[in-house]
């Protein structure tokens, strides 16, 4: 996880969305690798263990030109834009959820519109590649030079 490479809107915008999650029982992590090699901003697992998937925009111009979040909806059973207050919404898919965050909160304006099902081997490879990034997370942080022997992998 490198969250050095954010803009200072998108760090704040994904704190505060991360706050939300936390706040309803979610689980989020970012910054999650898939399988495509695609990264998603963060991954949050559902009290309920849905999978959800939110795609933090800072401003016009990053959502603009970046089209790859179609892709990740194959990955999650939800799906959310996550961006900062002045965002102009109406640039923004309205079939999608959307959330506005700042760094200290955020409101749900849309809830995630209904997606299908995800068929069960690919749950439980999500499901398991979630789990296994917070663990190598959690052991970053508890023991750091571990972090040269994770990267090897």
């Amino acid at each position: 996880m490198n969250d050095g490479n954010l803009s200072p809107a998108a760090r704040a915008t994904t704190r505060g969305v991360c706050r939300h999650l936390v706040d309803r029982g979610y689980a989020p992590v970012t910054e999650v690798t898939l399988a495509t090699g695609r990264r998603v901003d963060v991954m949050a697992l559902a009290p309920d263990g849905s999978l959800l998937v939110v795609e933090v925009k800072s401003c016009a111009a990053d959502y603009l030109s970046d089209g790859k979040w179609e892709e990740y909806l194959e990955y999650c059973d939800a799906f959310t834009f996550a961006v900062p207050p002045d965002f102009p919404l109406d640039l923004l898919p309205a079939a999608e959820g959307l959330i506005v965050a700042d760094a200290h909160e955020a409101a749900v304006l849309r809830p995630p519109a209904p997606r299908p099902k995800l068929h069960a081997s690919r749950r439980k490879a999500v499901t398991h590649l979630f789990a296994t990034t917070a663990a190598c997370r959690l052991r970053l942080l508890l023991d750091p030079p571990m972090a040269r022997v994770l990267a090897e992998g």
